[in-house]
């Protein structure tokens, strides 16, 4: 499966569009996590832990999409986008969406 977040694909021609891809995952902060973040919030720097949830819920999301994509029979999806909401105080929700294609 190719995924593009250019509206073609190099090289390529797209032969049917087959509609609107997506996944999405809701990722949830933990307590322990929290305190640890907020410590070195005071500090400065990454909060690494944060930023390694939020990877993991973009992959996931991604993944979801694919297997959207998949099964719809589709060969790549273009125009890929990602976008972040806070669902609750602790929860986010990361949806990726695209346009699943066929190539020739």
């Amino acid at each position: 499966m190719q995924i593009a977040n250019t509206e073609t694909v190099p090289d390529r021609d797209i032969v049917d569009v087959l509609g609107i891809a997506r996944g999405n995952t809701v990722e949830a902060r933990n307590v322990g996590r929290d305190i640890t973040q907020s410590i070195r919030n005071v500090f400065g720097g990454e909060l690494k832990a944060y930023s390694d949830l939020l990877s993991k819920a973009r992959d996931e999301a991604i993944d979801r999409m694919v297997a959207d994509a998949e099964r719809m029979g589709a060969d790549a999806v273009v125009n890929v986008r990602l976008e972040t909401s806070q669902i609750t105080d602790g929860g986010s929700e990361v949806m990726a969406y695209g346009t699943a294609v066929r190539l020739r």
